[in-house]
């Protein structure tokens, strides 16, 4: 069985003493948080929303627009009478 390795030199800290001083480091305070009202909660959420149909419909159009594509599909195949 190995035995302890001996103490390296460094000798140990009773932080329970009254000379210990706390650490030194600096730290901003933390940011002010905004208060959001509702109105701008809402229209946040409209956005949001928009922003996530239109970017899904895009979506969709491609993978048909590709599909069509390797199928061999065009609409140039038909032609229109009126």
């Amino acid at each position: 069985m190995a035995s302890p390795l001996p103490a390296a030199g460094k000798a140990t800290v009773d932080l329970s003493a009254p000379g210990v001083k706390g650490s030194r480091i600096r730290r901003d305070p933390p940011p002010v948080v905004k208060e959001l009202s509702l109105a701008e909660i809402r229209a946040r959420d409209l956005r949001h929303s928009i922003a996530g149909i239109v970017i899904f419909t895009l979506a969709l159009v491609v993978i048909t627009w590709g599909v069509m594509s390797v199928a061999g599909w065009t609409p140039r195949q038909y032609t229109l009478r009126f």
